[in-house]
């Protein structure tokens, strides 16, 4: 249990580290409607994860499975570290699961008011991540990829990649949401030939249209294009 004294205010949550010691599907599961808490400019900005992928060692999609490198070598480390790489021009964020090689993209998230990140926490998040024609992005777009989540919460490769999680700064907190259904269909942007037939993205169900690609969208069918799970996700 955490020490109330470390904790940054009374009712924070944060996962313990066993929380990540598990296979990374099951992590992308379980990871869906935690709350990313990342203190910066002396405000916490707040981002509810609503879509994940998970990757393992053996299959071809996975960073891990071209080979250690220093770069990557935060996915051979210990659950809940974090592996930050650079994809389309912007950060990415992952976390290391159990086992190593194996790991879970944080593909997008949705910005979260509450009483710890307020309508100046999301400003602070719109500024930061601008629309291309420097208007304030809409909230419900501000985090919709794993890119564009990273810029909401000023997180960059530099600073995180191989860090382990630090509740002054940056970690990921329970506040007590469960999805009620979660969505597990096929990984985005996976080349052919890299095993992407695997149903390793997973999405929750309420915030499916504010993902990076909604599951049920339109001309997409329930058990040919996607799944539905219920709880405890044993499917995953």
């Amino acid at each position: 249990m955490q020490n109330p004294e470390t904790l940054p205010w009374a009712t924070a949550r944060p996962l313990p580290d066993s929380f990540f010691q598990r296979d990374a599907r099951e992590l992308a599961c379980a990871l869906l409607g935690k709350v990313i808490r990342r203190r910066y400019q002396g405000r916490w900005l707040s981002a509810r994860i609503i879509e994940t992928e998970a990757y393992l060692l053996e299959e071809k999609g996975s960073h891990a499975s071209l080979g250690y490198t220093e770069a990557r070598r935060a996915l051979f480390m210990d659950g809940g570290t974090l592996y930050m790489y650079y994809a389309r021009g912007g950060d990415s964020l992952n976390f290391s699961a159990a086992g190593s090689g194996n790991g879970v993209l944080i593909k997008s998230g949705h910005p979260l008011l509450d009483t710890v990140s307020d309508q100046a926490s999301l400003r602070l998040m719109q500024q930061l991540n601008p629309a291309a024609n420097g208007d304030y992005r809409p909230a419900e777009k501000l985090c919709a990829g794993q890119t564009l989540l990273c810029k909401a919460l000023a997180l960059k490769v530099p600073d995180w990649n191989a860090q382990r999680f630090d509740t002054g700064q940056l970690f990921v907190d329970d506040d007590s949401y469960r999805p009620q259904h979660i969505l597990q269909t096929t990984r985005l942007g996976i080349p052919a030939g890299r095993d992407e037939h695997l149903p390793y993205r997973f999405v929750d169900a309420s915030y499916a249209r504010h993902c990076t690609r909604n599951p049920m969208g339109r001309n997409r069918i329930e058990g040919r294009d996607y799944q539905r799970l219920n709880a405890p996700w044993k499917a995953c």
